[in-house]
């Protein structure tokens, strides 16, 4: 039985987006991460959004394990992409992670949804070794490169277009006990 459970409550910002909760755990045979983003568009997005621009939110997480002889190690790294529209015809904010499609009436709500990350499966538990140590880091941000090409000309001189937050770093130790069946 595998007992590692790592919670953290950060205090990271930068731009708008805050990470406010982080919890990194075996679930059956896999780590599983549960997050809780705070997402601030400035004006300027926010128009964007409501005007009908998609925005891609990318979630990138990653851990590391320094070796003295090499290069880091990275046993896991994944991606989660959200993307954020508004349907002005039914006025309605839709969320997309992967297949699944969430509705909401205000921005307000669909920001909430976009930074609520749960269940996301980043790893087998075979990815880490017992008792060795290990690096973490996790940030969210809006992925540019997935913006219309006049936004993204825009985005490169303006600072309110530059929405992530900082990466959130925290170290970890898996502890395994086994138990008889």
């Amino acid at each position: 039985m595998l007992i590692m459970t790592c919670v953290c409550t950060a205090v990271a910002s930068a731009d708008g987006i805050k990470l406010r909760q982080l919890q990194l755990e075996p679930v059956e045979q896999n780590w599983v991460i549960n997050a809780s983003y705070q997402i601030d568009l400035p004006p300027e997005l926010s128009d964007a959004v409501k005007k009908g621009i998609t925005f891609h939110f990318l979630t990138e997480f990653n851990v590391t394990r320094g070796r003295w002889y090499w290069f880091e190690e990275k046993p896991i790294t994944a991606n989660k992409n959200i993307k954020l529209s508004f349907q002005p015809l039914t006025q309605v904010y839709r969320v997309n992670v992967g297949a699944l499609t969430i509705s909401a009436s205000t921005l307000e709500e669909a920001l909430i949804q976009v930074g609520a990350i749960a269940g996301w499966q980043v790893a087998e538990l075979s990815a880490l070794d017992n008792g060795r140590q290990y690096d973490g880091a996790i940030r969210m941000r809006l992925d540019l490169s997935q913006l219309p090409k006049p936004f993204q000309i825009n985005a490169l001189n303006a600072r309110e277009w530059n929405l992530s937050s900082d990466w959130h770093q925290f170290s970890m130790t898996p502890k395994y006990r086994m138990t008889g069946k």
